[in-house]
C-alpha cells in the first residue's frame, strides 16, 4: 500500500524521466514508489514503475508518438502513476541542472521562476530544458500543487571568490561567466551521510568522486564544497561517457575557423561524441568498456585515460583542501566498478592511499588497507531523496504552510 501523504521527486533528463514517492509523514522519508522512463524520443521507449521493495506495478512500452518529448512523456507518467497512488500528493521536488547566481537553495516554482531557469539554457543545454519541461506541465494540469526547484549548483555557492573566478574580463564575470560546480544533490547527500556515518573523516578533508555518465570532484571540508572539477558549465573537469570534460579552448576555436562547425555542430559534438565515447571507438558505457578491455586495446586505453585523470583532479582537489583525509566513490561508475576504483587508486598510491583487493571486489563500503594514509569508501548516492527533503522544508516553512 502507496502511503496517503507523499512527496514525489522528478529528475527529467534529454531521454529519460525518473520518479521516486516519499512518505511525507515519515521522518525519515521512507521510500514508497519510484520508476524511470527511458527512451524518451526514441524508437524503443520504456516505463518501469516498481515499490519500495523493487516489486513491480508496472513495465510498459508505450507509444513512440506519445513518448517524444520529455513534456510528453510527464503527461504519461502522469497518466499510468495516478492509479497506483491512493494517497494525497503534497509537493513535487525537481532536480535542476543550473541555478545560475540568483538561485543558491530550493526554490519554489513560480511561472516567473520557470521564465529566469529558462533563460539558462544555454549554460545547460543537455539538461535545462528536460528539467523545465515537467515543471510547466504540471503547472498548467495541477495549478495547486507545490512545485519545487532543487538545484546542481547550490551547494557549491559557498565556495570562495578564487575558486569561482575565471582569468576572463570582469565584465565578463560580472555577466555570471565564472565557475559554479554541479551534481550538488548528490554531494549534500554525501556530505550529509558522512556526518552519520563516519563523523570524523565528515569533519576533515574528503575528495567525493560522482562518477556516472556525468563525472566530477567535489573537495568536502568539514561538509561544505570547497572546490569542484565542473565549472561555468557540465562540459568541464573530468572526460565522461560522451563529454570531453577539460579541453583547450583553442580546440574550438579550429573547430570553428579550419573546419568551419556551426556553435550547433560543435554543441553537438562536445555533448554527445567525446570523452569515453571517442576515446573508445563507440562505446560510452564503463560496464560495456570493462567487457571489452581484454581483447579492446582502444576500450582498454579509454579507461585508463578515465582513471588517469579521476586520479589528477583527486590530487588537485586535495591541494585547494592542503590534504586529504578520504575519498568517496559515489554514482553509477562509482559505486558499481571495481576496475575503475582500484586504478583510479593505484595512481594515488604514492599519496600513501592503499586499497584492499577484496573488500574493492565486493564493493564494501570501506575498502582501504588499515595502513591507507586516508580512509578509501564507497558510498550509494540518493539524489531523489535530497530532493524531497529540500522539498519537505519548504513545504513545512511559515511561508508556505
Amino acid at each position: 500500500m502507496i502511503a496517503d501523504s507523499l512527496i514525489l521527486t522528478l529528475n527529467a533528463g534529454s531521454s529519460s524521466l525518473k520518479v521516486a514517492g516519499f512518505n511525507a509523514e515519515d521522518p525519515e522519508l521512507g521510500l514508497c514508489i519510484k520508476g524511470a522512463f527511458t527512451g524518451i524520443g526514441s524508437a524503443h521507449p520504456r516505463l518501469v514503475i516498481t515499490d519500495r521493495d523493487g516489486t513491480h506495478l508496472l513495465d510498459a512500452l508505450p507509444p513512440v508518438a506519445q513518448s517524444q518529448n520529455p513534456e510528453d512523456a510527464q503527461t504519461l507518467l502522469a497518466r499510468e502513476l495516478t492509479p497506483l497512488i491512493s494517497g494525497h500528493i503534497h509537493a513535487v521536488g525537481h532536480r535542476v541542472v543550473h541555478g545560475g547566481d540568483a538561485f543558491n537553495q530550493p526554490t519554489v516554482v513560480t511561472d516567473a521562476v520557470i521564465e529566469r531557469l529558462a533563460r539558462l539554457t544555454p549554460l545547460a543545454p543537455l539538461h535545462q530544458g528536460a528539467n523545465l519541461a515537467p515543471m510547466r506541465s504540471i503547472a498548467r494540469r495541477r495549478p495547486e500543487l507545490l512545485q519545487v526547484a532543487c538545484f546542481d549548483t547550490a551547494f557549491h555557492h559557498g565556495q570562495s571568490a578564487q575558486v569561482r573566478r575565471l582569468p576572463i574580463p570582469a565584465w565578463l564575470d560580472d555577466e555570471g561567466v565564472h565557475r559554479y560546480g554541479f551534481h550538488g544533490l548528490s554531494y549534500d547527500y554525501i556530505a550529509r551521510t558522512l556526518k552519520i556515518r563516519a563523523p570524523a573523516l565528515a569533519s576533515g578533508r574528503v575528495v567525493v568522486a560522482h562518477l556516472g555518465a556525468g563525472a566530477s570532484l567535489c573537495a568536502l571540508q568539514n561538509g561544505q564544497s570547497v572546490d569542484t572539477t565542473m565549472g561555468f558549465t557540465a562540459l568541464d573537469g573530468l572526460p565522461m561517457g560522451t563529454r570531453p570534460g577539460r579541453l583547450d579552448a583553442g580546440i574550438v576555436l579550429y573547430l570553428m575557423r579550419e573546419k568551419r562547425m556551426s556553435p550547433e555542430a560543435i554543441e553537438h559534438l562536445l555533448y554527445h561524441d567525446c570523452g569515453l565515447k571517442a576515446l573508445s571507438g563507440g562505446h560510452a558505457e564503463v560496464s560495456e568498456l570493462e567487457s571489452l578491455a581484454a581483447t579492446d586495446e582502444r576500450a582498454e586505453a579509454a579507461l585508463a585515460y578515465f582513471a588517469w585523470r579521476i586520479a589528477q583532479g583527486v590530487v588537485e582537489m586535495a591541494t585547494t583542501l592542503g590534504g586529504l583525509d578520504g575519498l568517496v566513490f559515489t554514482a553509477g561508475i562509482g559505486e558499481h566498478s571495481a576496475y575503475v576504483r582500484k586504478a583510479v587508486v593505484a595512481h594515488l598510491e604514492w599519496l600513501g592511499l592503499a586499497l584492499d583487493d577484496t573488500a574493492n571486489a565486493t564493493h564494501a563500503e570501506c575498502i582501504h588497507q588499515r595502513t591507507s594514509r586516508a580512509e578509501i569508501r564507497v558510498m550509494a548516492t540518493d539524489e531523489a531523496w535530497m530532493i524531497a527533503r529540500h522539498t519537505q522544508t519548504l513545504m513545512t516553512s511559515p511561508s508556505h504552510s
